[in-house]
């Protein structure tokens, strides 16, 4: 029986969350046939994830009957037939509410599935001379043994209807001692690593996800960004995600020769390692970036805007940027005028109300305050949600501020006078100081955030809620 000619591409949907059978279009006539077995841009139109495979393997197999499997790796598989026909069956092995649903289906050259990963893989040929063959988007490696899951062909939940029976197939001893679905541990979910683990970001983070067993978090001494090992650092088949908290975010500092090196090494030739790390893995990319990336000319500045860094680290975040947008499953934050756990701006003024002091804060600088749990949830629904991806704004909500503006709310926050702050300009402030330029507006427009389904809180009153945590502790 050859294959169907001139069917067109399609894709169908199966009872696994992931599993597509295709139809291939099969063009012959006397002298045989031929067909595109893959093809990237038509494939990807007709639904199959870009799943960028590295290897080809083609297993044949001399008679009918020849069984192999059930197997699930830790990679993904886009499996068809070159010549004879297949009977396939695979048994979703990953945990979550789809654990144990069988799929079957009969394959031919006109016929091809694609297997995501820990979904197992069998087959039945039903021809002498069959060749399977299957593409994959990862290569073998023993760091990842604990990530293949099997099960026995001959398993009394699955309940597999074999055209031809086992006792009368030809298997290996070492699928016939596989265990059966009782006795497999699921294939856990692909793990999230938090980079910078221990900064105001990361450990909003921690706390945000906290309850989530499949995400690791990593400061300094647990992840070294400038090593040389870094691609061996980890066994990145087993990770879906990595979110970078980690910055060099000392401003004023940025511009000694000194701190101009290290906020390049981190800014950018850190980020420019976990860049292709994702990229070769094909992991999605979280970052976080700066309303420094801006000369502040803008009144509102939204994500398509050129960069135009005044000073060293604004330029450093830019490169950092350019470098992500090259990944190509990634995520920027562009973020401003971050407060978190830890040294910052109202936690200083808090201070100061307490301590009696009247300051002088400067109120020509315009912009948002933003929260770091709001920047955690932020990223949880965007990659959660499978936003698109890219360069998205991300600060609270609210009319934008100055510096000064703020300090008095939380004077005022803290029962002292709002007039106890005195607005000055940032030339005036930073008169005979060594400092970095700042952007003057660093408002952020939030529409295409927005547009996602995130609605970002009010910048005033998660204020209310920090400084009274504050006054309160």
């Amino acid at each position: 029986m050859g294959p169907v000619f001139s069917k067109p591409l399609a894709s169908r949907e199966t009872p696994i969350p992931g599993v597509v059978l295709f139809d291939l279009p099969v063009h012959g006539d006397n002298r045989g046939w031929f067909k595109e077995n893959w093809q990237r841009s038509k494939m990807t139109a007709a639904g199959l994830a870009d799943f960028g495979p590295v290897q080809n393997n083609i297993s044949f197999n001399e008679t009918a009957g020849t069984t192999r499997g059930i197997h699930a790796e830790p990679w993904d598989k886009f499996i068809s037939v070159a010549t004879g026909r297949v009977f396939g069956a695979w048994v979703d092995l990953r945990e979550g509410p789809s654990f144990g649903a069988v799929f079957t289906a009969e394959l031919d050259p006109s016929t091809a599935i694609f297997i995501p990963r820990g979904v197992g893989n069998a087959f039945q040929t039903l021809e002498d001379g069959t060749a399977y063959t299957y593409l994959v988007n990862d290569h073998w490696s023993a760091d990842a043994q604990d990530q293949y899951v099997f099960l026995n062909l001959a398993d009394e939940t699955a309940a597999i209807e074999w055209p031809i029976p086992l006792g009368n197939a030809e298997l290996s001893d070492k699928d016939r001692a596989h265990p059966r679905l009782g006795d497999v541990t699921a294939l856990a979910p692909r793990r999230t690593l938090v980079v910078g683990a221990d900064g105001q970001l990361g450990k909003a983070l921690r706390s945000a996800l906290a309850d989530q067993p499949s995400v690791e978090f990593a400061g300094r001494a647990e992840l070294d960004l400038l090593s040389d090992e870094l691609d061996g650092a980890r066994p990145w088949t087993a990770y879906d995600t990595i979110i970078n908290a980690a910055a060099y975010t000392a401003v004023d500092a940025a511009e000694s020769a000194e701190g101009r090196a290290a906020a390049w090494a981190v800014n950018v030739a850190g980020v420019a390692a976990l860049a292709r790390v994702a990229s070769t893995h094909r992991l999605t990319l979280v970052h976080i970036s700066s309303d420094y990336v801006f000369d502040g000319t803008q009144e509102l500045h939204q994500e398509a805007e050129p960069f135009s860094p005044l000073g060293v680290y604004g330029q450093t975040k830019a490169a950092g940027d350019a470098i992500v947008a090259t990944v190509p499953r990634h995520y920027i934050l562009r973020t401003s005028w971050v407060i978190g756990e830890g040294a910052n701006f109202v936690r200083t003024m808090a201070n100061l109300a307490g301590r009696g002091i009247s300051p002088s804060v400067v109120n020509d600088q315009i912009g948002r305050l933003t929260f770091t749990a709001d920047i955690a949830a932020a990223i949880l629904h965007l990659v959660g949600n499978e936003a698109p991806f890219g360069t998205y704004n991300v600060t609270n909500d609210g009319e934008p501020q100055s510096w000064a503006d703020i300090a008095a709310d939380v004077y005022a926050l803290c029962g002292r006078n709002r007039a106890d702050v005195t607005g000055v300009s940032t030339e005036e402030y930073f008169a005979g100081k060594a400092a970095a330029p700042r952007p003057l507006q660093s408002t952020l427009d939030l529409a295409k955030l927005r547009a996602t389904g995130f609605a970002p809180a009010a910048a005033a009153d998660r204020l209310g809620d920090y400084v009274t945590a504050l006054t309160t502790a």
